[in-house]
């Protein structure tokens, strides 16, 4: 092994509520050489350490571009009077979108029916490291695109309008915006959103086509550092819909988008704990809210033009079926929702108020709402995908229920979903609680033998960890590998408790539930704990370093991606972009003194003790807004001192965001790289 390098020391004493810490690594917090010194020792590092698995590494990045049908094409999609599509070439990394005149095709158009190139992903991209596209908007009249570009990783874009007909962009290009457009229903007007110094969404603009982007009209602004701001159409183009969200608050505002100049309608005012969200139709509104007291949300509706009257019950509240979103068609409403830890579609035929589910081929696969642009059709697009069932887009008639699949994801190199197996087991947290864990492998795997298996959670900010199909797994599980996702409490798959119950003081469940679901991995006889590596990445890059911290010998190794892991001394600076916002979600440690000890407490960083730890690959960005480069360099530097064990701990900074590098072929090395590292920890 090559020898690790150790960064400088400067201790520096925090004091909080009374208790003294000295951290010796708080100086890389700041910006400067000494840091860029750091970064590139680690990197230097990481290259030597993996030196001896680079055949493996090519060759797991020829199995997963050999399993790609390069050269593809996406279900077209109707917007308007066009057909809309994605193209993806052998050779370049970033998609090609285009479009169809309707009059042609009046069906979704044929593969090789000739099209018309919108935006190219890769010109984009030339001559630039990262290149992220965040948003695009078509115009409501087809004429124009708005589109936005990130060339750093931190999520800073830049607005760009496209001219369709001719092909060339405005001189209307605008700075520093985040995520989310609109369109005014006459196509001359566009609003975007821009952030404040901690890289919060916190204003909402209307730029006029043509005119100087300084001359900009603000149309709404939140000064409270809790709430990000976002701006988006309605299917119809009637309405255009701003919200401002914290992690528990919401509040909606709908502005005419037949009137771009005109006053905003409050649908739903701030109201501490009530979250609320909006889907418009043309004629009324669909309101999502926990409101009175309803966990998992129930469904009103309302007239957008007679806010005061009072709202119409369309979907109860039940406890256990959690209420996520919906969307909006002429004569159809259609709702997505989990129980069970499953994901649901339900479809309720506005008229007459009928309701029924589309159903799904077994209960540990994911449905989802796909790419549905049309306002007037009565044919929804949805995904469906699993563990071994590769993407499959589906079209379904909402009147009748007739399905047809529009396309699966091909993998080449005679992929048969056969020879794999799926299933969900249910385990005992400690406290009792019976926490789900997806698992997949060949259906051939040797049972004589404790096999490698790979264990992935996240468990925060209510995201659930679905089931997905991986091209990239196979390489893992035709390895006599098995592979496991363990949906631990502060994720949203079993509904809002399952959030509650894994964050502020209760976020220890997170950590337990996952050390639970690694035993019951060897107690099946799965696996053995010296032959299982455990993944997550930022929020789950903590879990896995809690994990690592309460149960090390568990693990042969563990892989951390961006990882939040210095989670106390990061929600102590509100400087930092996101910490204010994210006192809803882990607490407060600043004027909270059992927030800042239950953060203690489970802080990866805080609780590095002196025991034999396992293999640890971390990474970071360097110009990552969510999870400052800083801290996966300060913990694994902290492991490495004091760990008691000689297995590699190495740390790979790409200079990007939170993402990771961008273009499917860099994509596709980075996954080789991780998958590698996993290997060699349990090569026999």
């Amino acid at each position: 092994m090559p020898e690790a390098p150790f960064a400088p020391r400067i201790d520096h004493v925090r004091v909080l509520h009374g208790i003294r810490t000295v951290d010796p690594f708080a100086w890389m917090g700041h910006d400067g050489a000494e840091l860029s010194e750091v970064i590139d020792a680690e990197n230097a590092y990481t290259t030597e350490v993996e030196r001896p698995w680079a055949s493996l590494r090519e060759t797991l990045f020829g199995e997963i571009k050999d399993r790609v049908v390069e050269t593809d094409l996406s279900v077209p999609v109707r917007h308007g009077e066009w057909w809309y599509r994605t193209r993806t070439i052998e050779g370049l990394a970033y998609p090609i979108h285009t479009r169809l005149p309707v009059s042609d095709h009046s069906d979704p158009p044929d593969t090789d029916a000739p099209d018309t190139v919108i935006l190219d992903e890769n010109v984009i991209a030339q001559g630039h490291d990262y290149s992220q596209v965040g948003a695009t908007a078509i115009s409501p009249d087809g004429a124009f695109l708005a589109w936005t570009v990130d060339h750093t990783g931190d999520e800073s874009h830049t607005l760009y309008i496209r001219d369709l007909s001719r092909g060339i962009d405005l001189t209307d290009t605008i700075e520093g915006v985040s995520y989310g457009l609109a369109w005014s229903a006459d196509s001359e007007h566009v609003f975007y959103t821009t952030m404040d110094a901690t890289m919060r969404p916190d204003q909402v603009h209307r730029h006029r086509l043509g005119t100087d982007p300084d001359a900009d009209v603000t149309v709404f602004g939140d000064d409270d550092e809790r709430f990000f701001v976002h701006v988006e159409s309605n299917r119809s183009d009637d309405w255009i819909v701003i919200s401002a969200q914290s992690a528990v608050t919401g509040e909606v505002h709908l502005l005419d988008a037949h009137d771009p100049t005109g006053p905003l309608r409050c649908v739903a005012p701030r109201v501490q704990g009530v979250e609320v969200s909006v889907e418009a139709h043309r004629d009324r509104i669909f309101v999502l809210t926990n409101a009175d007291g309803a966990e998992d949300f129930a469904l009103f509706a309302a007239d957008p033009n007679d806010l005061d009257a009072p709202m119409q019950p369309v979907i109860a509240h039940e406890r256990g079926v959690r209420l996520e979103g919906c969307d909006a068609f002429t004569g159809h409403l259609v709702v997505h929702l989990r129980r069970g830890g499953s994901t649901g579609i339900r479809v309720i035929t506005l008229a007459t108020g009928a309701t029924r589910e589309i159903g799904i081929p077994d209960a540990v696969g994911t449905i989802a709402p796909g790419a549905n642009a049309e306002f007037d059709t009565d044919v929804y697009r949805f995904s469906y995908q699993s563990l071994v069932t590769p993407p499959s887009v589906f079209d379904e008639d909402l009147s009748g229920g007739d399905r047809v699949l529009r396309k699966r994801l091909e993998v080449e190199g005679g992929y048969d979903p056969d020879d794999y197996t799926t299933e969900r087991a249910w385990v005992d947290a400690p406290d009792g609680v019976a926490v789900p864990v997806t698992i997949v492998h060949r259906r051939d795997l040797p049972r004589d033998r404790p096999a490698p298996c790979m264990l992935y959670g996240y468990g925060a900010y209510e995201i659930s960890v679905d089931p997905w199909f991986s091209v990239a797994r196979l390489s893992l599980l035709d390895r006599g590998w098995v592979y496991a996702i363990a949906h631990v409490r502060g994720g949203g798959e079993m509904g809002r408790h399952w959030y509650t119950d894994g964050k502020f003081a209760a976020k220890p469940n997170s950590f337990t539930d996952f050390v639970a679901c690694a035993d019951h991995l060897v107690d099946a006889g799965l696996t053995a704990h010296d032959r299982l590596v455990i993944r997550g990445a930022s929020a789950g890059g903590l879990l896995v370093g809690a994990a690592l911290n309460l149960a090390p010998e568990s693990f042969a190794a563990a892989i951390a991606e961006v990882p939040f892991v210095d989670p106390l001394n990061t929600l102590l600076d509100p400087t930092l972009p996101l910490t204010v916002t994210e006192w809803e979600e882990w607490g407060d440690p600043i004027s909270d003194p059992d927030a800042a000890a239950t953060i203690a407490s489970y802080s990866p960083y805080e609780n590095i003790r002196p025991l034999p730890y396992p293999a640890v690959l971390a990474t970071a960005g360097v110009h990552d807004p969510r999870v400052g480069v800083h801290e996966p360099i300060k913990w694994v530097q902290r492991l490495r001192e004091v760990t008691t064990g000689d297995a590699p701990i190495i740390l790979k900074i790409e200079t990007s965001g939170h993402g990771g590098p961008t273009g499917r072929y860099d994509e596709w090395r980075d996954e080789a790289s991780i998958l590698a590292f996993a290997i060699k920890q349990v090569a026999d």
